[in-house]
């Protein structure tokens, strides 16, 4: 019997990717996100390697998320995997700059979209049991702050922990939880937190070989096929041209 996967934010980059990895291999996609027509393009490239569902969605619609849910018809109501992938960061500019409309957008859309999704989704994952997995698509920012970075860097520390403590409370169901830490890669992502600036889209990856959508699919179609007696509780993942550099010194003039 086919595995199902339930994806937010599947019409570009990572979740876009997996959705294409996961339908090679045969599983059940619902497939959602807040652009019809990318949802409808990638159904047609999937093409008969796995049955589509599609769902125009925002994760931070409380009351759609739990209509999309409990509306889900066979075979597609059983899930499997729920790949928390929807997400975004806006601006670069240091916190004293900052749009504050654009940090609750963040909030909303990292935080407390992901824990709706999420909490929507229990049920069925716990119903599952062993074998069902929660992958939340967390950030190195998690763990590593920089310039700029503020109010990302802490949400993106939220859904780490979340992960964590989601791992306490569903000890004993046989439900996984991976909290999935990608550095530097190269999407859509990076465009729509410069406000479309190819330029800096081109300067940021330039020479870099930064990790690619298509890799962190690999990885999540990984973790979600591991025996169901294991859990990786926290992947990192960088390029190898990306390290740490030394900590940052303000010296008085």
């Amino acid at each position: 019997m086919s595995k199902t996967a339930f994806i937010t934010g599947a019409t570009s980059g990572f979740g876009r990717a997996c959705a294409l990895r996961l339908g090679q291999a045969g599983w059940n996609l619902i497939l959602t996100g807040r652009r019809q027509e990318r949802l409808d393009a990638l159904q047609d490239e999937l093409g008969s390697q796995c049955q589509v569902l599609t769902r125009t969605l925002d994760v931070r619609d409380a009351s759609a998320v739990q209509e999309c849910v409990d509306s889900l018809p066979a075979p597609f109501d059983e899930v499997d995997l729920l790949l928390n992938n929807a997400g975004l960061a806006l601006g670069t500019e240091p916190a004293q700059n900052c749009d504050p409309d654009e940090w609750k957008q963040m909030i909303d859309t990292n935080i407390l979209g992901l824990t709706t999704v999420t909490h929507a989704l229990l049920p069925k994952l716990i119903s599952k049991g062993a074998g069902a997995s929660i992958i939340n698509l967390g950030s190195i920012a998690g763990h590593w702050p920089y310039p700029g970075g503020n109010v990302y860097c802490g949400t993106k520390a939220f859904v780490e922990q979340f992960s964590y403590a989601l791992r306490c409370d569903l000890s004993g169901t046989g439900v996984r939880v991976s909290n999935l830490a990608p550095g530097l890669s190269e999407s859509e992502f990076t465009l729509v937190r410069t406000g479309g600036n190819q330029d800096a889209y081109d300067q940021l990856y330039k020479g870099a070989d930064p990790i690619q959508p298509e890799d962190i699919a690999e990885t999540v179609y990984w973790l979600a096929s591991l025996p169901a007696h294991l859990n990786v509780n926290q992947l990192e993942i960088m390029p190898v041209s990306q390290a740490w550099s030394p900590f940052s010194i303000h010296r008085k003039s």
